[in-house]
């Protein structure tokens, strides 16, 4: 990462996961701590206004009959003992269904009461009064006469339960919150390590290291992420050592042909006869056509190479494939005088593989049966046979000659690169790259190969099986 960049205003991959997890369990945490609080407050305020109405029915119970009218049995003295609470101050009314006053103070006025039995009825309420906030319970009740008892208390005792009950819901939680964040974030430091250990190798390695990156990892993602990064380093090694002998192979086998080609051209400048220029020029053509062929032959290498990773391989036509084949190539069979047919290729066949990958294979097995599968004797007319047949899960596509054929051991050799055979040897042409090519393409076709002698007793016999559809 450069100074300065961008990147550098990003946040790190640790933060953000330290923020993922963290942020939802403190919003979590936050709405459980109210819920907790809110459900504490609403029934520790129900254990509250339980009391009150303890005292009101306290007080009624000693509300009493007095002639024609009603008393309170209990002197102002015993009221307050009964109604003592040494946190709160405690205000209380009693009046008869008229409205007098029988106790208590005449300006706290009754509330509203709920629903309940006719002849004992309560409500509560919040009032303010005397400069005080006060929790108010209104008790109506028929017997032993109309009358009403109001109770009411100061709230400073409730408040405190509240803060408290906060307190101790939110204080030990935000702790735990506080804890188990810096454990995730150093949890998550620690997960991440091998990736800082990645960047660090990378920083550190030459442009020309492409070996694997050992990041022990501890996590089943780190791991594949391992894999795909050497996965991507072997692909890359592969194809910087492709283009290298590409360019290795070019440079040294493009040499003699080239100076062969000034040599020649040198030769006839130097000449004065014009039939010596026309010598010279066709010798010129034949090298370049060589040397063009050379290169093809090393740009179908590199690139059969380079395809490996991105073939996709699908149903074929092979008869479809097989016969465009022979009609681009029966003119130069018959210019070079060779009998050039095909078996086996009238009805539909298909096979797995793609159609350029099989026109090369076949295409290269013609192009060397032409150029060396001529045979020896003389008077015989030379022949190439391409021949397709069915057999079980496969397709054997076959190219025959009747040319002078090729012992076990030279047949085993040919298939590698750079090797010919004896007819190649002898006429001086060709680079021995032409079956390194097919066996290539077979092996990215999934195919197999052999090179057998042909059944006449002389010739070659080039087998190719492929996977039928």
């Amino acid at each position: 990462m450069n100074p300065g960049s961008d990147d550098d205003l990003l946040p790190s991959l640790r933060r953000r996961m330290s923020w993922r997890v963290i942020a939802p369990l403190a919003l979590t945490w936050l709405l459980g701590s109210v819920v907790t609080t809110g459900v504490a407050y609403v029934y520790t305020r129900k254990a509250f206004d339980r009391t009150l109405v303890d005292d009101a029915y306290a007080i009624a119970a000693n509300v009493a009959l007095d002639g024609d009218g009603l008393r309170s049995r209990l002197t102002p003295r015993e009221l307050g003992a009964v109604l003592f609470d040494p946190n709160e101050t405690v205000y209380y009314a009693v009046r008869d269904g008229r409205g007098r006053l029988l106790a208590g103070q005449g300006d706290l006025a009754a509330g509203a009461v709920g629903s309940g039995a006719p002849d004992e009825r309560h409500g509560f309420e919040d009032r303010h009064y005397r400069g005080r906030d006060l929790r108010l319970v209104t008790l109506r009740r028929a017997q032993p006469a109309p009358h009403t008892v109001v109770v009411a208390e100061t709230t400073k005792s409730r408040s405190a339960l509240a803060e408290q009950l906060l307190l101790a819901s939110v204080a030990p939680q935000a702790l735990l919150l506080l804890l188990l964040g810096l454990w995730l974030r150093r949890s998550i430091g620690a997960e991440l390590s091998p990736l800082a250990r990645l960047e660090e190798a990378l920083e550190q390695r030459d442009t020309n290291d492409l070996t694997p990156v050992n990041l022990e990892p501890r996590t089943r993602d780190i791991a594949h992420l391992a894999d795909a990064f050497n996965a991507l380093m072997a692909r890359i090694d592969a194809g910087v050592t492709a283009q290298r002998e590409f360019a290795g192979n070019v440079a040294h086998e493009l040499r003699t042909p080239l100076a062969g080609i000034r040599s020649l051209a040198e030769y006839g400048l130097a000449q004065k006869d014009p039939a010596a220029w026309a010598a010279q020029l066709r010798s010129i053509v034949a090298s370049e056509a060589r040397a063009s062929h050379l290169v093809d032959q090393l740009l179908a290498l590199a690139l059969a190479d380079e395809a490996r990773e991105s073939l996709q391989l699908a149903p074929v036509a092979i008869d479809a494939v097989l016969r465009d084949l022979l009609l681009r190539l029966l003119p130069r069979a018959d210019a070079a005088g060779v009998d050039l047919g095909a078996e086996g290729i009238d009805e539909p066949i298909q096979a797995i593989g793609t159609a350029a990958l099989v026109e090369g294979v076949v295409g290269n097995l013609i192009d060397n049966a032409l150029r060396y599968g001529r045979p020896r004797e003389t008077g015989v007319k030379p022949h190439v046979t391409v021949h397709a047949e069915p057999q079980g899960a496969e397709l054997l596509l076959t190219v025959t000659d009747n040319g002078p054929g090729m012992d076990e051991a030279q047949r085993q050799r040919v298939l590698a690169r750079w090797e010919q055979g004896t007819s190649g040897v002898q006429q001086g042409s060709g680079a021995g790259l032409g079956l390194a090519i097919v066996a290539r393409y077979v092996a990215l076709l999934g195919g197999r190969m052999s090179l057998q002698a042909a059944a006449e007793g002389s010739g070659l016999r080039a087998c190719v099986w492929l996977l039928r559809v």
